[in-house]
């Protein structure tokens, strides 16, 4: 366990630590140890041990003195009988509201966990707004979580490292601190992916000292070249991290072995005009690999992040990557957006940070979107790194994720330009609105009053400030709809029975009937009528005489008895909300199991459609159609689920796979087996599993056949 002194003597290395300052941070250290006293961690561990490592991490990010004493507090509040109240009193308001900003985040009442998480995130966005001190004592907090995180059991575990890889690492590279980032990949990496983890850090191991020795061999040389051009510079070299390695395999498809660049090298200059002069030295003593030479000092990333990068043929035949940047650069890289912060005023310094804290404010875009999978996939998707950089016309830069598009481009530059988008030209030439923008391209986009939105955008675009403006636009039309066919709908049923839908209406005699549904006003039944969420026979159940309504149900006629049959029980082993007898249809675009979260989607003459929770089907939907759903428990009928196999191509393959899948209780429905020309087999298996438990079983059993190279659930095609 970490010492307090320690934590101070890291504090006192970048702030001179005054006097009242000693004590303040001496007496966090003794309130949190009074107030954790007898608490353990998971790991057996006194709790207080949690607090003192959160408050070295964030000495390591160089922050004040009252982050350093939120460190120390931020869990009293939350898992003692401490009261913001005490903490006000005794440290102040400011670290009462960074101790209530971190409490916040983590105290939330939640029906399932992806509101869970959405909500926590939401928090963590909002919170950037009032102050980003909040957001970096989160980051601390679920650093030091993650390096205690063996001591939890297997399922919080993966839970924990999924969640920690797509956003908590993102949200570091935003910030651009990057060494935090490299960490929380590390460790995600190692408790998604253990086996693959483990082999690669035994052969990193293993060639530590041989890669050390050439660290050094090449720092000589490049510090001599350097010094041939009158350069003074610090010359560092480092191993990339575990997850680094692996991606590299992965994006090149090779193994260890051959992975070369796997150490890249800093220079580290004192002026911006000898990061230049160093990169000429460097392409003059080694031949550079085209296509590999980045220049993020004239146009810096997101997060602030400037540095030269090239890669060179090195002076042992090896690919080598350089990167080259002034100290302040340096500082700014490492540290990010903690690199500008004022301690004693509460803000982001201005000037060079502001692009910084721009960028990050984007994501208070999102704060508003009221679908948790919805608001989850556009933080995601805002805070992926690889960008875009193309031009307006008149020159201004716009900043879009890879792979973005005209549209993307459109709606960067306003909400109604991406709406009325018609036309594209790139660099002079008209291209498709799906054209795949490059870094560089020059882009004018065309706009027409009487074009609107496709559905089909939504396949194409990148940015999820596109994605999310479409889908508002696309709601908001179909509601205006659904709106006008609740209307009809009403008063074409209220004529059946005599009376005048819209003379009641004005005269207010269908208020309290509305009222007793459960809606604000007509607009809202109109809309829920529309959706078929209800039925105007509700209302006129209220509003007619009683026993004057006949309430007899329809009989079920012949073919409707042919197209339950084909489509479905009633319930289908889901308990509707609200609903006893309703037609359920599972949906082939994500084929969800018992054990996955689910949601119910209303399609008009179609019944309910079952949806998992985060199908990319279901955000293009309104959220309005949505209807919450759970799994019957009683229910014991088969789902079915498809796996798909690649094994060598040998004899006895197909017939080891289907002793596993026979010993797994499983029953195959199909199957299908073709060879590829690299003596390889590729076999898909539809099978009959009860729930996911059984068919994550399944894939573990079939991966322990020998010959197997891989399993995985194949979901099915798109929902038309």
């Amino acid at each position: 366990m970490i010492r307090l002194n320690d934590i101070i003597e890291k504090v006192n290395s970048y702030l001179y630590l005054l006097e009242p300052e000693l004590e303040v941070i001496k007496s966090a250290y003794v309130f949190s140890a009074k107030v954790h006293a007898g608490q353990k961690r998971s790991s057996g561990e006194p709790y207080l041990s949690h607090p003192l490592e959160v408050a070295a991490i964030l000495a390591d990010m160089k922050l004040d003195v009252a982050s350093i004493v939120t460190g120390l507090l931020h869990d009293t509040v939350e898992d003692t009988l401490a009261t913001l109240e005490e903490i006000d009193s005794l440290f102040g308001k400011e670290v009462a509201f960074l101790v209530d900003g971190v409490t916040k985040i983590s105290r939330l009442p939640f029906t399932s966990k992806i509101d869970e998480q959405a909500e926590s995130f939401r928090k963590l966005i909002l919170a950037t707004a009032k102050d980003i001190r909040v957001v970096l004592i989160k980051l601390a907090d679920r650093l030091h979580n993650m390096r205690t995180l063996q001591y939890l059991s297997e399922d919080r575990r993966k839970r924990i490292a999924r969640e920690t890889f797509e956003i908590y690492s993102p949200l570091a590279h935003r910030l651009g601190i990057e060494w935090v980032r490299t960490e929380l990949d590390d460790l995600s990496f190692r408790f998604l992916n253990p086996e693959e983890y483990e082999m690669i850090s035994g052969r990193v191991a293993k060639k530590r000292k041989e890669w050390e020795k050439y660290v050094e061999e090449v720092k000589g040389i490049l510090s001599k070249k350097l010094s041939e051009f009158g350069i003074k510079a610090e010359i560092t070299g480092r191993i990339k991290g575990i997850y680094g390695i692996h991606n590299k395999m992965q994006s090149q498809n090779i193994d260890f072995d051959n992975v070369y660049d796997v150490i890249a090298f800093r220079i580290i200059t004192t002026s911006l005009r000898e990061c230049y002069e160093a990169l000429g030295a460097v392409h003059s003593a080694w031949k550079p690999v085209p296509g590999r030479f980045k220049d993020f000092i004239a146009l810096p990333k997101g997060n602030g992040y400037q540095s030269l990068h090239t890669t060179v043929i090195g002076p042992f035949g090896e690919r080598m990557e350089i990167q080259i940047r002034t100290r302040r650069m340096h500082e700014i890289a490492e540290h990010g957006i903690a690199a500008h912060w004022k301690y004693k005023e509460g803000r982001i310094e201005s000037g060079d940070s502001d692009k910084i804290y721009a960028n990050l404010r984007q994501l208070l875009e999102w704060k508003d979107i009221k679908d948790p999978t919805e608001f989850l996939e556009a933080v995601k998707g805002d805070l992926i790194p690889g960008m875009v950089y193309a031009f307006t016309p008149k020159g201004d830069l716009k900043e879009l994720p890879s792979g973005a598009t005209p549209v993307d481009f459109a709606y960067a530059i306003h909400t109604e330009v991406g709406n009325t988008c018609t036309r594209a030209t790139v660099n002079g030439k008209i291209v498709p609105l799906d054209y795949r923008l490059k870094s560089g391209d020059t882009v004018e986009i065309t706009t027409s009053p009487d074009k609107h939105p496709s559905r089909d955008w939504l396949k194409f675009v990148a940015s999820s400030r596109a994605k999310t403006k479409i889908r508002s636009w696309l709601r908001t039309e179909e509601r205006q709809q659904s709106n006008l066919v609740g209307k009809s709908i009403c008063e074409r049923k209220f004529k059946q029975h005599g009376l005048d839908f819209q003379g009641m209406l004005k005269k207010g005699e269908l208020d309290s009937a509305l009222s007793e549904l459960g809606f604000k006003d007509v607009d809202d039944f109109y809309l829920a009528v529309g959706f078929g969420k209800v039925s105007v026979a509700d209302l006129l159940k209220i509003v007619l005489p009683k026993g004057t309504f006949d309430q007899t149900p329809e009989k079920e006629s012949r073919l409707q008895k042919i197209i339950k049959t084909l489509t479905g029980s009633t319930t289908g082993g889901v308990l509707v909300k609200g609903y006893d007898d309703v037609m359920i249809r599972f949906a082939n675009c994500c084929g969800a199991l018992p054990g996955e979260e689910i949601v119910g989607y209303i399609t008009r003459g179609r019944g309910l459609t079952i949806h998992k929770h985060n199908c990319p089907q279901l955000l293009d939907t309104d959220p309005a159609r949505r209807i919450e759903v759970e799994w019957d428990r009683s229910f014991k009928g088969p789902r079915s689920a498809k796996i798909m196999v690649i094994c060598s191509d040998r004899p006895g393959m197909l017939s080891s796979i289907t002793r596993s899948i026979a010993s797994s209780d499983v029953n195959i429905s199909k199957a299908e087996i073709h060879s590829t020309d690299v003596d390889r087999a590729v076999g898909t298996f539809d099978v009959d599993v009860s729930d996911l438990s059984q068919l994550e079983n399944l894939i573990n059993s079939i991966k322990k056949v020998k010959g197997v190279i891989s399993v995985e659930r194949i979901l099915g095609v798109e929902e038309s």
